[in-house]
C-alpha cells in the first residue's frame, strides 16, 4: 500500500482555510514595550521628546556653533585645535600654549583656520555694534559671516551666542540639580516606605556611636574645611571636585570608625540590644519641613551669603531643595511593593533586607521617578531663569536665558532681548511639562488598549 506524502508546509504558511481552529499563540508584551507604545500615540509628547533632544544637541555642540576661537588651525607652523584645549583648560588640567596665552583669536595671523559658524562668543563685546543693534538694523560688521543676526545687547555681545550658550547652562542647571534630588529623593524614601516605623532595628551600640560620631565628621569634613572648599571652588571645578571627595572620604571614614567601634561595644549585652527606629516618621517630619519652607527665598538667602557666585552653587541649591516629591512618590509605592508576595518570598528565602530593598523593591518603584524628574527639570530651569533675571547666585560673566532677560529691563525698546530668551524659556519649560504628562499617561496601567 503506497503512503501518503507528509505535508512539511509550515503550519503559519497554510491557507487561511486550513487555519481554522488553530489558536494562534498571543503576543506578548512587557510593562515597559507597553509604555513605549502608548507614549507613541501622544504626538504631543514625541515632538516634545524630540525638541528635548535637539536642545541636547546645541548644548553639547555650543562650543562648536558659536565661538571666537577656531575649531582647528596652524598658527607660526604648529597646528592647534583652541576649542577643545580650552576644557582641558577650565577643567585645569591643560595650559595654554606660549604663543596662544592671552591672544586676541580674531586678529591672530593663522596659516590656515576653521571657524564656527559663529564667530561669536557671548562675553565677546563689539564695540562698533554696542547700544543694542536690532536683528534688522544695519550693522557695522566687515562681512556677512560677522554679522548679529539676533542684535546685540547694551555692551555689544552677540545675542545668538548667548542663546546657544545659554541652551547649556539651562539644561546642565536642570539634569544636575535634578540628578542629585533624585539621589537625595530615592535614598530616602526608599528607607521611609520599605523599613517604616517598625522595620529598622539597629543595637543601641551602633545607634550611639553614629550619632555621636556625625557631629566631628561634619565638623572636620565640612566646618574646617569650608576656606579650602570656597577656595578651590574660585580656582576650578576641578579643584572643587577634588576637595569636595576629600571632605566626603573625612566623613565616610568618621562612619567606618563609629561603626567598628560599634562592633566592639556590642558585647556588652545592654548595648547589644536592638531599639526600633521610627525612619518613616523621621523622614516624613523633614519633608514636612522641607515643603513649608520657602524655597526661593532659601535659595536667595543662601546665595546671598555665598562670597563668590557660582554656578555650581545653584545647583546644589535647587538640588537639596528640590527632592521631596520624588522622597514622597518612592516612600509611597514602597508603602505599597513591601506587602506584595514576591517581597515575602524572598523573606521567606531568608535574604537580608537590604539585598531584598536594591534587588526587588526599589526597581519595581521607580516608575512614578521619571514624571517627577521630568517636571523637576523644567522647575529647576524656570527656577535658575529667575534667580539670574534677579542678578543673584550666578556669576555676572555667565550669560544665560534669564540675564538676558533682565537686560531687557534696561533697554524696553530693546524687543529681541525680551523676545528670544524669553520664548526658550516659555517654550523648553513647556516641553518638559508636556513631555511629563506624557510619562503620565503612558505609565498609567488602565491605558493599555
Amino acid at each position: 500500500m503506497k503512503a501518503n506524502p507528509v505535508d512539511m508546509t509550515p503550519w503559519n504558511s497554510a491557507p487561511p482555510e486550513k487555519l481554522q481552529g488553530v489558536v494562534l499563540p498571543a503576543r506578548r508584551f512587557t510593562y515597559w514595550k507597553l509604555v513605549i507604545r502608548q507614549f507613541r500615540k501622544n504626538r504631543l509628547a514625541i515632538w516634545s521628546l524630540r525638541f528635548v533632544i535637539f536642545l541636547f544637541v546645541i548644548a553639547f555642540l555650543a562650543d562648536v556653533l558659536a565661538n571666537e576661537k577656531p575649531l582647528l588651525c596652524q598658527y607660526q607652523g604648529k597646528v592647534y585645535a583652541p576649542v577643545f584645549r580650552n576644557y582641558g583648560v577650565q577643567l585645569g588640567l591643560l595650559r595654554w600654549p606660549a604663543p596662544l596665552v592671552n591672544a586676541e583669536w580674531g586678529t591672530l595671523a593663522y596659516d590656515w583656520a576653521v571657524h564656527a559658524p559663529i564667530p561669536y562668543q557671548p562675553q565677546n563685546l563689539d564695540k562698533a555694534n554696542e547700544h543694542g543693534v536690532s536683528p534688522f538694523a544695519h550693522q557695522h560688521v566687515r562681512s556677512m559671516r560677522w554679522r548679529h543676526w539676533m542684535g546685540t545687547d547694551e555692551l555689544g555681545r552677540d545675542v545668538l551666542a548667548g542663546m546657544l550658550h545659554g541652551t547649556r547652562v539651562a539644561l546642565m542647571v536642570g539634569i544636575a540639580s535634578m540628578g542629585l534630588a533624585l539621589i537625595i529623593g530615592l535614598l530616602l524614601g526608599a528607607l521611609a516606605g520599605f523599613f517604616g516605623d517598625e522595620g529598622l532595628r539597629i543595637s543601641r551600640a551602633r545607634l550611639l556611636l553614629n550619632v555621636l560620631s556625625s557631629f566631628p565628621a561634619l565638623f572636620y569634613a565640612f566646618g574646617s574645611r569650608g576656606y579650602a572648599l570656597q577656595d578651590a571652588l574660585a580656582d576650578s571645578v576641578t579643584s572643587f571636585l577634588y576637595q569636595l571627595f576629600i571632605s566626603l572620604g573625612i566623613f565616610i571614614g568618621f562612619g567606618v570608625i563609629g561603626n567598628s567601634l560599634a562592633v566592639l561595644f556590642k558585647r556588652i549585652p545592654i548595648l547589644n540590644k536592638k531599639v526600633r527606629v521610627p525612619i518613616d516618621l523621621l523622614i516624613s517630619r523633614l519633608i514636612e519641613i522641607m515643603v513649608s519652607i520657602p524655597i526661593l527665598f532659601l535659595i536667595i538667602s543662601v546665595s546671598a551669603i555665598v562670597t563668590k557666585p557660582s554656578l555650581l552653587i545653584v545647583m546644589v541649591l535647587i538640588g537639596l531643595t528640590g527632592w521631596t516629591g520624588i522622597a514622597r512618590l518612592v516612600r509611597a509605592e514602597l508603602l505599597r511593593i513591601r506587602h506584595l508576595e514576591y517581597i515575602e518570598a524572598a523573606r521567606s528565602l531568608g535574604f537580608r533586607e537590604l539585598r531584598i530593598l536594591l534587588r526587588h523593591a526599589l526597581p519595581n518603584a521607580l516608575t512614578p521617578v521619571l514624571i517627577a524628574f521630568a517636571f523637576g527639570v523644567a522647575g529647576a530651569i524656570l527656577t535658575e531663569s529667575l534667580l539670574s533675571f534677579l542678578g543673584i547666585g550666578v556669576p555676572a560673566e555667565t550669560i544665560t536665558w534669564g540675564s538676558m532677560l533682565s537686560m531687557a529691563r534696561e533697554t524696553p525698546s530693546a524687543w529681541w532681548l525680551a523676545l528670544f530668551p524669553g520664548f526658550a524659556i516659555f517654550l523648553t519649560v513647556t516641553t518638559y511639562n508636556l513631555l511629563g504628562e506624557g510619562l503620565t499617561d503612558a505609565m498609567d496601567p488602565r491605558k493599555k488598549n
